[in-house]
Formats: C-alpha cells, sequence, structure tokens
C-alpha cells in the first residue's frame, strides 16, 4: 500500500475525483507542453456528466488558460478503465494533435495513465488487508498507528500534524461562515446555526448537534470550493474531521492523541482504496461517505480505548452498513445529499464505536470481507447510481423542478 500522505490531500473543492484529480492532470500535461499554443480537453463519463457543476471544467482551464482550451463533453462514451477518463490533447497553431495523453481521476485527488493498472508510487506498507495488519500488531504487542510509524518513519507525525491543522481550520471557517452555497441549487450554509441551536439545547442534543454542526461545516466549505483535506475524498471530507472534534472538545484530548487516531483512520482508508474504491463514480456514495465512516469510526474507538479487535469490528460496521449506498449528486453538485450524509456518518460512527467498545470485537463478517463486497456492490450497480446524476435522488428533483 502507498502511503498515508497519497490518502490525505490538502486541496480545493468541491470534489478530490472531478475537481483535485483533473487539475492535477491538467498541470503534469502542461508541464510536459509549456509552450504550446492550444489544448483540447475531451471529459468522459461521470467527469462530463456530473463536471459542471464539480467544477471539472474550470479546473482544468484555471490551469492551461480558458482562450487556449476547448473542452469537449462525451458523457455517452463509455472508458475501460475507469469512469473518469480525461484525454489531454496538445494542438499546433494549425490545430492539428502534436501529443495526446489519456488519464483517469481514480478518486481521492489521485490519477492513472491509461494502461498502468497500478499505481507507480512506491509502496511503503507490506501488507495490503486488516486482517494481516491485526496479526501483525498482535504478534508484535503494538497498535495500528505504531504498526503506521514502523512504515512510514516517524516523520509521517508532522505530515499528520499538518493535516489536523488544515482539518480544524476548515471546520472552523465553516462555523463562522453564513449564506446561500454556490451553484444552482440555492442552498444555505446551515453549520453555524446548528451550533447555535445545539448551545441551547438540552444534554441529550449535544452529541448529535455538534456533530452535525461539525460535519456540515466542513462539507459547506468543501461546496463553496474551500481548502479542506481528502478523508479520504473531498465529498466525504466532513465525517473524520467532526468526530475527532467532537471528542476532542468530550475528553480534551491532546494532539498526539488525535493526529495517532488520524493514522488509524488512514489505515483503513488505505485499505478500502488499494482492494476496492474510494471514487464515487466507481462505487458509488459507499467507496466515499462508507469508506469515511468507517475510518472515522475506527479512530473514535481507539480514542475510546479500544483494542485492536473493537477498532477492526467498528471499523467493519461503519463501512458494512453503507453497502449499496449510490451516488445521485442533485444537479452535479456536492451538495444535495453529500452535506447531510457527512452528518449523519459522522453520528452514525460515534455510535458505531460505542457498539464495539461495548462488545468484545468478536463478530462474524471481518472488515475485510465487507471491502470485497462493496467493491463487488459498487460494481453491479448501474451506471446512473455511480456519479452521473442520472437516476435516485438527482432524477426526483430534475423531475420536480421541469413540472
Amino acid at each position: 500500500m502507498e502511503s498515508l500522505k497519497e490518502l490525505y490531500r490538502i486541496g480545493v473543492g468541491p470534489s478530490s475525483s472531478h475537481t483535485m484529480g483533473p487539475r492535477m492532470a491538467a498541470e503534469r500535461f502542461l508541464e510536459k507542453h509549456p509552450t504550446i499554443p492550444f489544448f483540447r480537453v475531451t471529459l468522459f463519463e461521470s467527469l462530463a456528466a456530473t463536471g459542471k457543476g464539480h467544477l471539472t471544467d474550470w479546473a482544468v482551464i484555471s490551469v492551461l488558460g480558458e482562450e487556449k482550451t476547448e473542452i469537449v463533453w462525451k458523457a455517452e462514451e463509455k472508458m475501460v478503465e475507469h469512469p473518469n477518463g480525461m484525454l489531454f490533447e496538445a494542438l499546433n497553431e494549425s490545430k492539428k494533435v502534436v501529443d495526446s495523453w489519456k488519464v483517469y481521476s481514480v478518486g481521492g485527488g489521485a490519477i492513472r495513465e491509461e494502461g498502468k493498472g497500478s499505481s507507480s508510487i512506491e509502496p511503503v506498507y507490506k501488507e495490503q488487508h486488516i486482517a494481516a495488519i491485526m496479526a501483525h500488531c498482535e504478534d508484535k504487542g503494538i497498535t495500528y498507528w505504531e504498526y503506521v510509524e514502523q512504515c512510514e518513519g516517524p516523520e509521517i507525525w508532522y505530515f499528520l500534524r499538518n493535516i489536523w491543522t488544515a482539518m480544524e481550520k476548515s471546520l472552523e471557517r465553516g462555523l463562522d461562515a453564513e449564506g446561500v452555497l454556490p451553484g444552482s441549487i440555492g442552498l444555505r450554509r446551515q453549520a453555524k446555526s446548528y451550533l447555535r441551536r445545539t448551545h441551547l439545547a438540552s444534554h441529550d442534543m449535544q452529541l448529535t448537534g455538534l456533530t452535525t454542526a461539525y460535519a456540515l461545516a466542513v462539507s459547506e466549505e468543501n461546496a463553496a470550493g474551500g481548502v479542506i483535506v481528502t478523508a479520504p475524498t473531498c465529498g466525504s471530507c466532513g465525517i473524520v474531521p467532526a468526530t475527532l472534534r467532537y471528542l476532542k472538545d468530550l475528553y480534551d484530548l491532546k494532539e498526539n492523541d488525535l493526529i495517532r487516531a488520524l493514522a488509524t483512520a488512514g489505515l483503513f482508508g488505505n485499505v478500502i482504496k488499494t482492494n476496492a474504491s474510494i471514487s464515487g463514480a466507481e462505487v458509488g456514495c459507499q467507496g466515499e461517505v462508507g469508506s469515511a465512516c468507517a475510518m472515522a469510526s475506527a479512530a473514535a474507538t481507539q480514542l475510546m480505548g479500544g483494542t485492536l479487535r473493537q477498532i477492526e469490528y467498528a471499523a467493519e460496521m461503519g463501512l458494512e452498513h453503507h453497502l449499496g449506498l449510490t451516488c445521485d449528486p442533485v444537479d452535479g453538485l456536492v451538495q444535495i445529499p453529500c452535506i447531510e450524509r457527512n452528518a449523519c456518518a459522522a453520528t452514525r460512527a460515534l455510535a458505531r464505536a460505542q457498539m464495539s467498545i461495548l462488545s468484545d470485537g468478536t463478530h462474524r463478517i471481518s472488515f475485510d470481507e465487507v471491502v470485497t463486497v462493496m467493491k463487488e456492490t459498487g460494481h453491479d450497480l448501474p451506471s446512473l447510481y455511480r456519479e452521473t446524476s442520472n437516476g435516485g435522488l438527482a432524477k426526483a428533483y430534475n423531475a420536480r423542478c421541469k413540472c
């Protein structure tokens, strides 16, 4: 498996696969052709279907230049390796193609060239399944976060401190912001009002109220094109920071506690990314929100003093109970149902952690098995439920608007 540095990325929303990935691809193509007069970029399948709402064209043009770049949309043309396909073409003065590059945005801001089935990045983890990692930790008497340090080296803590700082800053900005989010829906930010009402609510409402406010804050920042951290994606970026922030305040946790929890969360996210997918266009929202819920569940259980097996159990439940979750963003925006889903998953992560702590960690279906099932389920979903805005809630919204 790759480093956690390839999973947690600080970047601009609203989408890691539809904004961050295409922007990175454009930057690489521009590096290769810094003096070329014209570019043509063709977007396929999911990138074309929801690209305008996800600002894919803006991400590409902001790098290559508006006057010299043509964007071609081909939502109906299927790609072989991944639904988020892009074809970059360099054109001379006569508009003849002098070079081309086909690349895929595979989720979490990562890109992959056509024909390269696996990442060219040097792996840092020998094991790529939680069962093997857990067996290693049990044999050595270490925790998941110590295993991360063992593989990544002590410098990983400097990286994760920066990641946590960026998460907290996005959360604070989101709690302070008000107004309408950009896009066609006219959706208002709600994080600040949720926080105010929670402060006036009863003790029984605090967990749901605070966690919801925190998750909304980060997700609304993402929807507004603010700086966030992929955890593991932009669309699910509010779940892990909301869960950790709630526990930080509840238990007066120190920074070391939080970055160690981020290490454990990242380890589980990495296993999902390696063995299945974190791309909504490939496996639906179970790969984004489901993965983030598993990560947050693992982190929360560790912070509550859970054992290796209790942590694995919590993560298993976090992913298992999101199996089959569709990705059907209304009007192609990362707003409905994405923002509320972050809040629901954050509160669910805390519940799964508590449930696991109350158990002895014994269960029948392993985390690794759920990861395999999630991948199979995602591939079995019709394409209209995988980030195309052609089915589900998006279809219902569009039908209502046309009446």
